[in-house]
């Protein structure tokens, strides 16, 4: 049996943004497997609920490492910029080196007390960023703020967990390893219900208020593929995983892959993740 130590969890220490690790660096590669390869698969629709155009002007918050940023990048062409948005440096630098594109511009903000000026925005969009935020409805007031008349604010959210396994089982596993930190784990299914997503939009005092599901399916090599990122520690719920003793870590890994082992077939995981896109007209 191990020390004390040995087995209590350690205290997280989540950095800005909560995805990576107070002063770490972000993974590019583990990142894009645990998130980044299902967020892709939903920035088209978010993009077009914004209607971002050729010309724009487009702010990107919580832009993470840049897929939405560089998807909008493409759209707005040479004659338009994206600015993108984050709290945390580690994400910024991220994004800065990914994407490398003089139309691009990184900076370190809040997303509930952006630093720009009203109507500074043709489009303002926010891909899964909403749903960790302290005080949403207080981030859509300032999405609205810095959007000019007639433009569109899109959000993309988690559904629920049952229906976006690949983080919905983690959570509910790690959750009876840190009961305590329960909430916290579940933070990405925080704006699941599309009722109350609606009502912040109109609350924040946008017009023409629509909130779609959208679903998408995904691939995965092999269960250790799945689990490589989750492995390193990046991401919310990976960090609390790392943070667990080296016994408790062995037993969420196999409790995961029994439940993962419903969608296995030829030895890939096939998953489908619903997501919710909320969209508002200033």
């Amino acid at each position: 049996m191990g020390t004390p130590e040995e087995e209590a969890p350690r205290r997280v220490n989540f950095g800005s943004g909560l995805h990576t690790a107070a002063g770490r660096p972000v993974d590019d590669s583990a990142y894009y497997q645990y998130i980044g390869r299902w967020s892709r698969l939903f920035v088209p629709a978010v993009l077009t609920a914004a209607e971002v155009a050729s010309g724009d002007r487009v702010l990107d918050i919580a832009t993470g490492p840049g897929e939405a940023a560089l998807a909008a990048l493409a759209v707005v062409t040479s004659a338009g910029h994206v600015i993108g948005a984050d709290i945390s440096p580690a994400m910024l630098t991220a994004a800065r080196a990914r994407l490398g594109d003089e139309a691009f511009r990184p900076v370190a903000t809040d997303g509930q007390a952006l630093a720009f000026r009203d109507g500074s925005f043709d489009a303002v969009v926010c891909q899964l960023g909403l749903q960790f935020f302290p005080d949403p409805a207080r981030g859509l007031t300032e999405f609205r703020r810095v959007l000019r008349a007639g433009g569109w604010t899109a959000v993309c959210v988690i559904s629920t967990p049952d229906r976006a396994p690949m983080w919905g089982v983690l959570a509910d596993t790690l959750s009876r390893h840190l009961p305590e930190q329960r909430d916290a784990l579940h933070l990405g299914f925080a704006l699941a219900e599309p009722e109350r997503l609606a009502d912040l939009f109109l609350r924040a005092g946008f017009r023409d208020v629509q909130v779609k599901r959208e679903v998408r399916q995904g691939t995965i090599e092999s269960f250790d593929a799945y689990w490589a990122p989750i492995e390193a520690g990046t991401g919310q719920m990976p960090q609390a995983y790392r943070a667990l003793p080296e016994s408790s870590r062995q037993a969420v890994r196999e409790e995961v892959k029994a439940r993962l082992a419903a969608f296995e077939s030829n030895g890939q995981l096939e998953m489908s993740a619903e997501m919710l896109i909320g969209a508002g007209r200033a």
